[in-house]
C-alpha cells in the first residue's frame, strides 16, 4: 500500500516543487513505483517532469469528479514515475470544491482507490492555505515542509502548523510531520547558519539532516523537463536529493546502479 507524502509550505519560493520532483525521481530509481500528484494550478511539477499536461485529463478533472484516476495517470518517460498532472484549469478548483459534499476528503477518497498501486505517492500542494492545500494535508500520511534558508525563514510556518492540527484534530487524525527540509542553503553567508540552528532548535529531529544548497543545476533542469539525476547526477544538488531519499527510505542507495540507469536513459533518449 502506497505511503503518502504531501510536500506543503503556503509560503511560495521554498523549493517546494523541486523537492517533490526529485524526490519521487530518486523513489523510482530504486525501483519503487511512485506517483506525482501535482495539486498547484502553476502545473510545475508537471512540466518539470516533461509532461505536457495538454494531451490528458488532469488533476481537476478527477477531483471535480468529470473522470476516473485511471483516464488521468499516465506513465513518465522516467523509470517507475508516474504523473497526475495539474492544468491551469485547477485555479477554479476551489471554488467548484465548496459545493461538492465532503469537499475537503476529495482527493483522499480518490488516491484511496489506488493505494495498492503505488509504493510512494508524493503530492505538490499550491503555495496556499485554501481548499486544495486542505484536500492534500487530509490525504497524506506524512509531510514534508521545504523552508528556504533566508531571513524570515520561519514566516508563517506558525499558520501551516496550526493548520495541520486542525486537520489532526477534525480529518486527519494520523497525520504526521515526516520532516522539515532546510532548502537554497548558501553555506558562505552567516545567515544561512543561522537559519539552520534557528529552524533545528524549533522544530528538534524533526528536521531532515539533508540540507538541499542553491545550485544553479537546480534551476535548470526544469526548463529542459528533466529531473536532476537525469540532469547532472554530478551536481551538488544531486547528490543532496539523493541523500534526502535514502533519508525517506531509511537505507543506503547504490549509486553505481542509479547512474547505470540514467546511461539507459540517455541511450533510450538518443536513440528516439
Amino acid at each position: 500500500m502506497a505511503r503518502i507524502i504531501g510536500v506543503c509550505n503556503q509560503k511560495g519560493g521554498t523549493g517546494k516543487t523541486t523537492s517533490a520532483i526529485n524526490i519521487t525521481s530518486y523513489l523510482g530509481l530504486v525501483n519503487q513505483k511512485t506517483l506525482l500528484v501535482d495539486m498547484d494550478p502553476q502545473g510545475n511539477a508537471t512540466s518539470g517532469v516533461g509532461f505536457n499536461s495538454e494531451e490528458r485529463k488532469s488533476i481537476y478533472d478527477v477531483i471535480t469528479g468529470k473522470v476516473s484516476l485511471g483516464e488521468s495517470i499516465s506513465k513518465t518517460q522516467w523509470p517507475h514515475l508516474y504523473i497526475l498532472p495539474a492544468h491551469i484549469s485547477l485555479t477554479g478548483g476551489e471554488i467548484e470544491l465548496v459545493n461538492i459534499e465532503h469537499r475537503e476528503s476529495q482527493l483522499k477518497r480518490e488516491l484511496d482507490k489506488i493505494r495498492e498501486d503505488f509504493s510512494y505517492i508524493i503530492i505538490d500542494a499550491p503555495p496556499s492555505l485554501g481548499l486544495l492545500t486542505v484536500n492534500v494535508l487530509v490525504a497524506s500520511d506524512t509531510l514534508i515542509i521545504p523552508i528556504q534558508c533566508e531571513y524570515y525563514a520561519l514566516e508563517g510556518v506558525s499558520n501551516l502548523l496550526h493548520t495541520i492540527d486542525l486537520i489532526r484534530e477534525r480529518l486527519n487524525p494520523s497525520l504526521e510531520i515526516e520532516g522539515v527540509l532546510l532548502t537554497m542553503a548558501d553555506f558562505r553567508t552567516r545567515l544561512t547558519l543561522q537559519v539552520i540552528e534557528e529552524v533545528r532548535r524549533y522544530f528538534g529531529e524533526k528536521t531532515f539532516n539533508t540540507i538541499i544548497p542553491r545550485n544553479i543545476k537546480l534551476a535548470e533542469a526544469p526548463s529542459f523537463g528533466k529531473p536532476i539525476h537525469f540532469y547532472d547526477y554530478l551536481c551538488v544538488g544531486a547528490k543532496a536529493y539523493l541523500n534526502l531519499a535514502e533519508e525517506i527510505l531509511k537505507e543506503k542507495i547504490d549509486v553505481n546502479s542509479l547512474v547505470t540507469q540514467m546511461d539507459f536513459q540517455r541511450t533510450a533518449d538518443q536513440r528516439a
